[in-house]
């Protein structure tokens, strides 16, 4: 239940509805799940409700809300006046920047770094930015999540600023990927800053709630992929220059002895 100044946005809807649009109390809480319209709320009431929540949290409300009751009136205010949602995550990979930021920035192989996606559709490429389509693997509803995405990267800065070319639930979704060099390897940062349609199923604080939870979970699946690929690969340098080491050698007795 959304609670505004410690009381149910509900209860503060239907307030406004009783003192400054005539409504009966009474009437609405008898039938809770008419609309606006059932109540016997006319336009006039409705611009009367529209201009008080525009005062009172500068929200607007739709022309259409005399079709929604007062829990859809009062969730839709609730989500528009829900501060935008913001998330910040980092991690450090013990590896080089120039690995990390190939391997992170190869879209074609998400599929293998990251746990969450099934498919991923290259659609369009220019230069540093590239064009895709991201489908999940199905949730626990059986439902497989596909959006279409765009990713500009920036070798000089290392960074990668993406936004959501389709944004689905999203009024929109953008984030902003930071690669910096430390003391025990590549610390690579996600920024997401978003919005929900009041139409989504969560709101913003639902949402960067998931998206902390889930970021940690996949930063994590990162960084143990990555760190592997550099240990695999100093592997194979050591047993390359092994080898190098093992031919200049042998070159070396074999031209002794001809002596």
């Amino acid at each position: 239940m959304t609670v505004t100044h410690g009381r149910p946005m509900t209860a503060e809807i239907t307030d406004i509805l009783v003192a400054h649009c005539g409504l009966d109390a009474d009437a609405a809480a008898r039938a809770p799940a008419a609309s606006l319209e059932e109540l016997g709320m006319d336009s006039l009431a409705l611009l009367e409700l529209s201009a008080v929540v525009s005062d009172r949290w500068q929200v607007s409300i739709p022309e259409q809300a005399g079709q929604l009751s007062i829990p859809a009136v009062a969730d839709l205010v609730a989500r528009r006046t829900d501060p935008p949602g913001h998330t910040e995550n980092s991690v450090v990979i013990d590896a080089p920047l120039a690995l990390v930021w190939d391997v992170t920035n190869d879209v074609t192989n998400w599929t293998e770094l990251f746990t969450e996606y099934a498919v991923v559709e290259i659609l369009h490429r220019d230069g540093h930015t590239v064009r895709f389509r991201l489908t999940m693997y199905p949730d626990e509803n059986g439902v497989a999540w596909s959006w279409v995405s765009e990713r500009t990267a920036d070798p000089v800065s290392r960074q990668v600023r993406a936004h959501r070319v389709e944004t689905g639930p999203f009024e929109y979704m953008r984030i902003h990927w930071r690669y910096t060099e430390e003391a025990d390897g590549t610390r690579m940062v996600w920024t997401q800053d978003f919005a929900m349609k009041p139409t989504a199923p969560v709101d913003n604080a639902a949402m960067t709630e998931r998206i902390n939870t889930n970021s940690v979970i996949q930063l994590a699946v990162i960084k143990d992929r990555v760190e592997r690929i550099a240990r695999q690969r100093e592997e194979q340098d050591r047993q390359d220059a092994g080898a190098q080491d093992h031919v200049v050698a042998g070159d070396a007795s074999t031209g002794a002895g001809d002596e």
